[in-house]
């Protein structure tokens, strides 16, 4: 089933999330996820960007990778994902966010990363990720962490971007898919 994005400005969005207690009871609710991520043509998805306050997000870098490199993609679903260490040279590169549609810019991430998490069937992993699958798993991470990729850019991106955030929270953005906002008088 296709679940409506939260937008900037909601309150679920800056929630650090609680741990899910048995990976399988989230089945449902991944399918729902990767369902969609890719019907808003999207890289990686949250639980809160779909309302929901749980240690769950999900990622396909497939879309980020040229054709004869697509073996270096990733899809993968990661259930109370801890980073362990982030590490190497910081990188910048352009980000977008389903939940804050049609702005971009420049984030400053590590190049690697170390992460614990479950997978959908229950199973703790502990791996490596580098280039756009570490940065992508921490755009993701982040979410989780009730943190947004506008906060992490420099002040006078963010000052440019300011009313258009305003706007968002206001309930002004439109997109490919259904949105859902923040009620207003809050």
């Amino acid at each position: 089933m296709i679940l409506p994005i939260y937008v900037y400005g909601h309150p679920v969005l800056k929630k650090k999330c609680t741990p899910v207690g048995d990976a399988r009871e989230v089945s449902d609710l991944v399918s729902d996820m990767w369902e969609t991520m890719y019907n808003a043509q999207g890289v990686g998805l949250a639980a809160p960007q779909i309302g929901q306050t749980i240690r769950l997000f999900v990622v396909d870098s497939a879309p980020m990778f040229e054709d004869n490199q697509k073996d270096r993609a990733i899809r993968k679903v990661f259930i109370n994902a801890e980073i362990l260490e982030a590490y190497g040279p910081i990188e910048k590169f352009e980000e977008g966010c389903l939940s804050i549609p049609k702005i971009t810019g420049s984030v400053e991430r590590p190049s690697f990363i170390k992460i614990k998490y479950l997978d959908e069937a229950g199973r703790e992993h502990i791996e490596t990720y580098d280039g756009i699958n570490a940065r992508v798993i921490q755009h993701e991470y982040d979410h989780i962490e009730g943190i947004l990729f506008v906060e992490r850019l420099k002040p006078i991106k963010r000052r440019l971007l300011a009313k258009k955030l305003e706007a968002m929270k206001k309930g002004r953005a439109d997109a490919d898919y259904k949105l859902v906002f923040a009620r207003r008088g809050r």
